[in-house]
């Protein structure tokens, strides 16, 4: 557009000029034809005219002179007000950082290239950098910066060299791509974009990686306007986050069906925790040999007025997501300690909480003001937690379970073997009793190695005066062979599956459950001697 004015501004000057010309031509001619030089000169001489008419004529001159100036500087004036136009507009339609083509003009382009008829099949790619987040956090966003440029230049690299590439956001980018028919050309262009992009970025010295998710989403006039293919390769890049980044997906409807199912779901997970919908049900922990009942594992279950009795592998991961899981623990655990003060004294309730409530300093105060609103009693409270909430933070775990531990509740690692923990952190934080993950229970009458690995757990935790519950038990050889290999508690569909209070209450009443006191476990060597004794021994 600066061009063309400039060239605009240039041609005018030349139209002024030869019009200028052509009328002093003129003048000229009908001066000569008609005589008037002739009767002026006489006119001159007679009156003795020279002098003032050279004056007339140097001080025409001077205005002509002026004028051309003062026409040459608003020409100037109004070229520079152009090129600053220009270059604002430029701006706008570009990212400051990279230099790259920002959403507005990536859009622009995008409908250029559609409107502009058939050619190759057009895609859009989101690209979504993996792991950028501890970039800023670990060497300040100068680093994060560079990282973005370096990312940025790889991009237009990798590319085509017809393609468009933009800065949509952050950490975000988009790419306009033209390929031939099929998805082999964009399914390589794909993992090329992501090999290059997971290269180291050097940057003072240091080697900073990151990583990218790559969406994809055909861009063809029947795709929709700009904002909807962009939507489209967004929620595929989405869904390859979710897959385990590192990966592209392929735009598929499904896919926005999807996203708007984890809508509607979200906003009724919202109404159920507020409204009560989500109860608790209580799948009973046995004492081996005996099968005598020592307590209930509380689950959660979502009565949701449409789609019936829904189990918490459907919620629980959506209430996690988006920061609801707090409420969503405190009012099951609310819920279960008023249901369980009628039961006999000994029987324990154990709840599961989430890694992100571990990162909460005042958990443990929230437990006790439920146990005193609901009067349940401190020791007949089991808190389990995954290894995951371990490696988050170590220091921040010790705190919360030494706090938890002080108010006489106890404390379970659940799903042992199958995480990130060790001698290290059972030497470090004090758990009171060790669950081993039913993956490895339900195939120890078939897999020896697994027998062995469920053998050498009990043993850890024995010698750790650490009691051991064997989850998933469903056949009673499993019974017997952990009872010989000194298991101390077991749960499984074997002894019942998960209920209801009112079942509960149904089958103590009826005394359909055997709930006899069970002796309290003898306390071994110290933990911390022992382990020691273990590691060193390694």
């Amino acid at each position: 557009m600066a061009d063309k004015r400039k060239a605009s501004w240039g041609s005018g000057e030349l139209y002024d000029l030869l019009c200028l010309m052509m009328l002093g031509t003129c003048v000229w001619l009908l001066g000569v034809q008609l005589g008037a030089f002739r009767s002026l000169d006489r006119l001159i001489i007679e009156h003795n005219l020279a002098d003032l008419f050279k004056l007339g004529f140097f001080m025409g001159l001077g205005a002509v002179a002026a004028s051309a100036s003062k026409s040459l500087r608003l020409r100037r004036a109004m070229r520079e007000r152009d090129a600053a136009e220009a270059r604002a507009a430029e701006t706008a339609r570009h990212d400051p950082l990279t230099g790259l083509a920002n959403r507005r003009l990536f859009a622009e382009r995008l409908d250029e290239r559609r409107a502009g008829g058939p050619g190759g099949r057009l895609s859009v790619f989101v690209v979504d950098l993996d792991r950028f987040k501890p970039v800023n956090e670990l060497y300040g966003y100068e680093a994060g910066n560079a990282v973005l440029r370096a990312v940025g230049e790889r991009l237009v690299r990798t590319l085509p060299a017809e393609s468009t590439v933009a800065r949509l956001d952050g950490d975000e980018f988009a790419a306009l791509v033209e390929s031939g028919p099929g998805g082999e050309g964009l399914a390589r262009l794909a993992q090329g974009l992501i090999a290059a992009l997971s290269a180291p970025v050097t940057w003072l010295g240091h080697e900073i990686k990151v990583g990218a998710t790559v969406g994809i989403a055909a861009a063809g006039p029947e795709a929709g306007s700009a904002q909807a293919v962009l939507h489209a390769a967004d929620l595929a890049m989405g869904q390859g986050k979710r897959d385990g980044r590192g990966t592209y997906r392929v735009f598929e409807s499904a896919m926005d069906e999807a996203l708007k199912a984890r809508a509607r779901l979200e906003a009724d997970l919202r109404v159920a925790i507020d409204a009560g919908q989500i109860e608790p049900y209580y799948q009973p922990v046995v004492a081996l040999p005996g099968q005598t009942v020592t307590g209930f594992e509380v689950l959660a279950r979502w009565r949701h007025p449409e789609h019936g009795l829904l189990m918490p592998s459907s919620f629980i991961p959506v209430a996690e997501e988006t920061g609801m899981i707090g409420d969503l623990s405190y009012l099951i655990l609310r819920r279960a300690c008023l249901d369980a003060r009628a039961w006999p004294n000994h029987l324990q309730l154990a709840v599961n909480i989430a890694p992100q409530q571990f990162q909460d300093s005042e958990l443990a105060l929230r437990i006790l003001a439920i146990l005193t609103e609901t009067g349940f009693q401190a020791h007949r409270l089991e808190v389990e937690i995954t290894e995951t909430a371990i490696v988050q933070d170590l220091e921040a775990t010790r705190a919360t379970l030494g706090a938890l531990q002080a108010l006489g509740v106890r404390v379970a690692l659940d799903d042992f073997g199958t995480g990130y923990s060790s001698l290290y952190h059972l030497r470090e934080l004090r758990f009171d009793k060790l669950k081993i993950d039913r993956s490895y229970v339900d195939s120890i009458a078939e897999d020896h190695e697994r027998a062995k690995l469920v053998d050498a757990i009990i043993k850890l935790g024995n010698s750790l005066g650490l009691v051991t519950t064997a989850e998933g038990i469903e056949t009673k050889t499993s019974v017997d062979w952990l009872a010989s290999q000194g298991c101390d508690f077991g749960q499984g569909y074997l002894f019942g599956k998960p209920m209801p209070r009112a079942e509960i209450d149904r089958r103590l009443n009826e005394g359909l459950l055997d709930t006899g006191p069970v002796a309290p476990k003898r306390d071994a060597v110290s933990k911390p001697v022992l382990i020691d004794k273990i590691e060193k021994a390694a």
